[in-house]
């Protein structure tokens, strides 16, 4: 269910608890920044420093708390931050929910998103308010330096899911553009036009807002700068490679269920579901390949190369009849970044 700005009053008589700083500016900022906070508080603390310590001044913070286990020890980080913040505090409903309690909340012409556990480059917002203004944008985003995990170190979220071109429908189902929403800036007058975050849509609903604002025609931007630090780690990636590719499927028909696809969109869903499909069956067959079970490795690669058609796989298939040890050997040499984060996922959920 999209909720809707005209709809703030219910939204609002969820949260259980609102405060507003004694220190929170009385007019309306040109900024407003919207923090969902669950499970956060060993980083919320560094997430607003990042805040405060921006160029461009003209900013409020709010923060949800989305009945977070760790709401005790969040509220005494918080209790150095109350003076300067909104703050809400909801049962646990989900990002969604509370990110749409703190638009409800917000007082600013653009909205800017930022997860707690996630920090802003101190030229980050005046410089994207700057982009926004100066290309007649409704929405922008920008790279990011990834940190956190070894296996993402030194890279930028960029280099790593790529934009190229213009943002359009078709341009995200594809995953030529991809958006980052601790990076995001969007006019608030947008979202009064496309509604708000989908509560129904408890993975991607980020990806389902973003392609309903391109949808009604506005324009987004992004700038190759990277203004903020993006957190990723093995333990906040959900799940294992094979069920993120899984979800990307889901995802996917999910938008099919929802939305009225132009030709164009239509063209490029189908493609992109035939892509999804076969790197879920890649992904189950590197799986298996580390777990021993070479024969299934075998099965998942076969169906895996009726998309892809590639001589590397046809190889890999041939070597797992001939050679299984040799073909675990040699994947675990070549590839031994992705080999080690399969394995560290299988001792998770072992």
């Amino acid at each position: 269910m999209e909720e809707k700005l005209s709809e703030c009053r219910s939204v609002l008589a969820r949260l259980l608890e609102t405060r507003v700083g004694r220190d929170v500016p009385r007019d309306a900022p040109r900024v407003s920044v919207v923090i969902p906070a669950y499970d956060v508080s060993a980083s919320v603390a560094a997430t607003l420093d990042s805040i405060f310590a921006q160029s461009l001044e003209d900013f409020e913070i709010i923060v949800v708390n989305d009945g977070s286990g760790d709401t005790r020890d969040l509220e005494s980080v918080l209790e150095g931050y109350f003076g300067r913040i909104v703050y809400g505090r909801q049962e646990n409903l989900g990002a969604s929910e509370a990110r749409n309690a703190a638009i409800c909340l917000s007082r600013g012409e653009l909205i800017a998103f930022l997860d707690g556990d996630d920090l802003w480059l101190p030229k980050y917002l005046e410089e994207q308010v700057a982009f926004l203004d100066r290309n007649g944008l409704d929405m922008v985003y920008c790279d990011a330096e990834l940190f956190g995990d070894n296996f993402f170190k030194g890279k930028t979220f960029m280099e790593t899911t790529p934009s190229s071109g213009e943002v359009t429908t078709e341009s995200l189902l594809s995953g030529t553009c991809n958006v980052i929403t601790s990076g995001t800036l969007v006019k608030k007058e947008i979202l009064d036009k496309t509604n708000l975050f989908d509560t129904e849509a408890k993975r991607a609903q980020d990806f389902d807002l973003w392609f309903r604002v391109a949808k009604s025609g506005a324009r987004i931007g992004y700038q190759r700068e990277v203004l903020i630090r993006y957190r990723v780690s093995t333990d906040s990636l959900s799940g294992s490679n094979v069920q993120r590719a899984e979800r990307n499927t889901q995802i996917l028909k999910r938008l099919r269920d929802k939305y009225d696809f132009s030709e164009g969109e239509h063209a490029v869903w189908a493609k992109q579901v035939a892509f999804s499909e076969a790197e879920v069956e890649l992904e189950k067959g590197k799986t298996s390949l580390v777990r021993g079970e070479y024969r299934d490795a075998g099965d998942h690669f076969e169906k895996a190369n009726e998309y892809y058609r590639s001589p590397k796989l046809s190889f890999l298939r041939l070597l797992l009849k001939l050679s299984p040890a040799l073909a675990l050997f040699l994947f675990r040499k070549l590839r031994s970044g992705e080999y080690s984060f399969i394995a560290l996922g299988e001792e998770k959920t072992g």
